[in-house]
């Protein structure tokens, strides 16, 4: 069945932890660097984004959970960073980009990056119980529950508002809800995770089709124009492993949803010869964007695990071939723990820098991969 299992778990520990605890953090400014160089040194884009301190902070709490000891060190800086630079209070909630050197740079409130901010504390505080993280999770889901909710139905992706209104924010709203019940069993995210997976059910998901879309009108219907067909294989897939959660957390059943998600993924959004997931298809099938980013095929592994622990069905045919995918072609790169994030279709990097965003993917499917795969092998 050989998954390598070894390869991965010595990738996440001895390599990747290492090498973003490092090189990863700004030692001038301090919390994260927004992106590494592709040979692994220095790059500055002039800009971080406020997700990366986010996805940071869950990556090394996450990995302390795992067992790896310097992770709670670099988890708690990477918070304090977070909180210093990019918390602009309970009005505003959290910035959405600050400048190399941690000021401010777009104050907008974006639901994207909030539900972010969410999902790490949820993730730090079961490293770092204290009052302060509980405070700030609570401020951060009460924004969101009051200032960011839309008149009609769902939440306004940003404020102020500009541009369609769209799933993608709502969806790690959804996963940061999980992850804070999960933690404190608080009901507030519950509620909202229930609103949320309502809205999935009754306009983002086409359960004729399978398919998700991803723009959408101000009444949550997809947009008339061709956007408004756009699918995302790997949204398909993460949503997939999402709702699996939320029926373990919540009860909920998905079941139909969650087989109808993947179908449509596997049947359409997956490349036959190289296993690569597509960025970008239209909802019947043809190509947006046949390249393939990380992300994507890290989705599919989740959605895998996902479906195995909800019905049963053998993930090791999709797990498998992903994993060498990733293994062998996107994170096979000096030093060992970086990434080659983007590829074309015809499978050439096109990556001109290493998005430190990625790691959040990679070590999550990783771990899902890792906390399944005792009871694989028993098979």
């Amino acid at each position: 069945m050989d998954l390598e299992i070894k390869r991965l778990r010595s990738w996440m520990f001895d390599h990747a932890l290492p090498l973003w605890a490092t090189r990863g953090w700004d030692h001038v400014h301090g919390g994260p660097v927004e992106e590494l160089a592709l040979d692994g040194g220095l790059s500055d884009p002039g800009f971080k984004r406020v997700r990366v301190f986010c996805r940071q902070v869950y990556v090394f709490s996450h990995g302390c959970l795992l067992g790896w000891q310097p992770s709670i060190t670099h988890a708690k800086a990477m918070y304090k960073a977070m909180v210093a630079h990019c918390w602009q209070g309970p009005d505003s909630g959290w910035a959405k980009l600050v400048t190399s050197d941690n000021q401010i740079l777009d104050p907008t409130t974006d639901l994207y990056d909030n539900a972010f901010a969410l999902f790490s504390l949820g993730w730090f505080y079961r490293v770092s119980p204290t009052p302060d993280v509980l405070d700030l999770m609570h401020q951060t889901v009460t924004l969101i529950d009051t200032k960011m909710r839309h008149p009609k139905l769902g939440f306004w992706h940003q404020i102020p508002v500009k541009g369609s209104r769209l799933q993608n924010p709502h969806m790690h709203t959804l996963e940061a809800c999980l992850a804070c019940f999960e933690t404190t069993q608080d009901q507030i995210f519950a509620r909202l995770a229930r609103e949320i997976i309502g809205l999935f059910q009754s306009h983002f998901y086409d359960p004729t089709r399978g398919t998700l879309c991803e723009y959408f009108d101000d009444n949550l219907d997809r947009l008339a124009e061709e956007k408004g067909h756009w699918v995302e294989p790997g949204h398909q897939f993460e949503w997939a492993w999402i709702l699996a959660s939320a029926h373990k957390l919540l009860g909920i059943e998905v079941t139909d949803q969650v087989k109808g998600l993947i179908a449509f993924g596997e049947e359409k959004g997956v490349d036959r010869v190289s296993a690569a997931t597509y960025n970008v298809i239209l909802d019947d099938g043809r190509f947006v964007d046949a390249g393939s980013r990380t992300w994507p095929n890290t989705e599919r592994l989740k959605a895998a695990v996902a479906l195995y622990e909800l019905t049963g069905a053998d993930p090791v045919p999709v797990l498998r071939p992903t994993l060498q995918l990733l293994l062998n072609r996107y994170l096979a790169v000096e030093p060992i723990g970086g990434w080659l994030d983007a590829f074309d279709h015809a499978g050439q990097p096109i990556a001109k820098a290493m998005p430190t965003s990625t790691f959040y993917h990679l070590f999550l499917a990783f771990a899902e991969v890792l906390r399944v795969a005792d009871r694989l092998e028993a098979h």
